[in-house]
């Protein structure tokens, strides 16, 4: 016979909506509504920004009001609507940007120039993505927040952006954390950024 044994307490109690986190958002708590940081409830501006912060209250009901605009958002883009250039680029930088934006539900569309040249160009012609210009804001949000992720920086730290890896220098820098280094590896001994 095996004994019944009960590892977890059921909870009676309801927790209440002011202290349940959503989303990673502790409603007690402030936040930067610029770059998304989070501080106490006592601290009142943004130690990096220097803006106001907002209640975690305040940015749970924003996400909730932009997943609602992104819902009701008409992924078709009309002959009439207003289009803006979002990004230049070649065909598969513009492809994963448009994929990201659709992600969001954020509709554009890739054009380029007519005179193109088609063949024998170095990379191939250069391509617009193309957004209506009442996507323009939430485009930007999304493509910065992209940037954070696939390249670890943030908006707060972007010193060392325009060092260049050169591999025929005697020493070069990493442009994601500065660390200057022999270009006999193709790795950044500090932060580990590739540049093969």
């Amino acid at each position: 016979m095996f004994a019944k044994f009960s590892f977890f307490k059921k909870k009676t109690e309801q927790i209440s909506p002011k202290t349940q986190i959503v989303a990673g958002i502790d409603p007690e708590l402030q936040y930067c509504p610029s770059c998304g940081d989070e501080y106490r409830a006592d601290f009142k501006r943004c130690a990096v920004c220097q803006i106001d912060l907002i209640s975690g209250v305040q940015k749970l009901a924003l996400l909730q009001h932009n997943d609602r605009q992104a819902v009701n958002r008409s992924m078709e883009i009309k002959a009439e609507d207003k289009l803006i250039t979002l990004r230049k680029g070649q065909v598969n930088d513009i492809k994963y940007f448009q994929k990201i934006l659709a992600d969001q539900r954020i509709p554009s569309i890739i054009g380029g120039e007519a005179d193109a040249c088609r063949k024998g160009c170095r990379g191939g012609p250069e391509l617009h993505l193309q957004i209506r210009e009442a996507d323009g804001q939430d485009a930007m949000v999304v493509l910065a927040h992209d940037f954070k992720n696939s390249t670890a920086l943030d908006s707060h730290d972007l010193s060392h952006i325009h060092a260049a890896f050169d591999p025929r220098a005697a020493k070069t820098a990493c442009p994601a954390c500065g660390s200057q280094f022999a270009p006999t590896t193709t790795t950044c001994p500090e932060c580990g950024l590739c540049f093969g």
